[in-house]
Parts: structure tokens; sequence; C-alpha cells
């Protein structure tokens, strides 16, 4: 009898430590995919990140030279835009980033600059449109005064807009200096292969 009740605590000794083991292999197998996740998504938000920040600032730039608003500056703009579709299309990962401070820094600072693009594209097309319209006028046509201060207001309205997103993208450099650590990675060779 005595060896039959020491089997049988063996086994069951033997099923426990299994069950245990196996417990504490799938939570170390979920602690370490999860922080690959967290790397991955600070990674790809980092990039986008940088890359938002330095066309933001050299679109910036070139809106003191020439036209404030010609083909290179909307160039840009469109190159931002693209930047922030592609977070559109991962924000889903945003969530893979455990730090909720971040998330919402991340996410707060997105929907700023989308509103601005689409507050600067649709200025640029009132502008467009109105200038087209007195042109269409004569030039005694007392419509064109109206339209002028029109255009005006628009032109000023897709200013301050623009003026809002790079105010926005100062908020970038720090949201990327806590990315850093959980990227594994600096960011600066980013910034300098696409500043070159």
């Amino acid at each position: 009898m005595g060896d039959g009740a020491e089997t049988l605590w063996g086994v069951v000794i033997g099923a426990l430590l299994a069950t245990v083991g196996g417990f504490a292999a799938t939570q170390i197998e979920h602690l370490l995919r999860r922080r690959e996740r967290e790397r991955s998504a600070a990674l790809l938000f980092g990039e986008i990140l940088v890359a938002l920040d330095l066309t933001i600032r050299i679109a910036d730039e070139t809106r003191g030279r020439g036209d404030p608003y010609g083909h290179f500056t909307m160039r840009l703009l469109r190159a931002v835009r693209r930047e922030a579709e592609t977070y559109d299309r991962n924000r889903e990962q945003l969530y893979d980033l455990r730090d909720a401070r971040t998330r919402a820094q991340i996410h707060g600072l997105m929907v700023r600059i989308t509103l601005a693009l689409e507050g600067i594209a649709d200025s640029a097309a009132q502008v467009a449109s109105l200038e087209a319209a007195t042109r269409a006028l004569s030039p005694e046509d007392p419509l064109r005064e109206d339209l002028a201060s029109q255009i005006a207001a628009m032109a000023d309205a897709r200013h301050v807009t623009f003026g809002f997103m790079v105010d926005a993208a100062q908020q970038i450099k720090p949201i990327v200096t806590t990315l850093r650590p959980l990227a594994k990675q600096a960011f600066d060779e980013h910034e300098a292969l696409l500043r070159g």
C-alpha cells in the first residue's frame, strides 16, 4: 500500500509540476511576444514621426521662399499626408504600446496634423476657385473686390492652419525620445538618411 500511495503522490506531483511549468512557459512566451510587438510598434511610429517632423520642417522652410504655397510646398504637404495615411493604416498597432500616455500623445498629434492638412487643402482649393472666378470677371466688375477679400481671408486661414501644424509638430521629438528605448534604436539615422 505504501508503494501505491508513493506512486500516486509521484504522479500528482509530476502532473502539478508539468501544469505549473506549462503555465509559466506560456506566460513567458506571452510576455516575450508582447515585448516584441511593442518594439515593432515603437519602431513603426518612431519612423513615421521622424519622417513627419522632417517633412513638416522642410515644408515650413520652403514656405519662406518664393510662392509660400507653390508646387514644392504642396508636394511636401502631400508627403506629410502619405505619412499620416500610413499611421491611419497601422493605428491598431498603437495598442501594442503599453503606456497609455504615449498612445494618447501619438494619436492626439496625428489627429491635429490630419486636421491641419485637411484645413490647408480646403483653403488652397477655395483660394484657387476664387482666383479662377476673379480671372473670369471683367476688370471693372464690382464683385472683384468681394472676391479679393474672400481670397485674402482664405489665404490667411491657410497660413494660420499651416502654423498650427508646425506648432503641433514640435511635440514629435519628445514622443520619439519616449519611443527610442522601446524600439531599442535611435532614430537619428532615419533623419540623416531622409535629409540626405
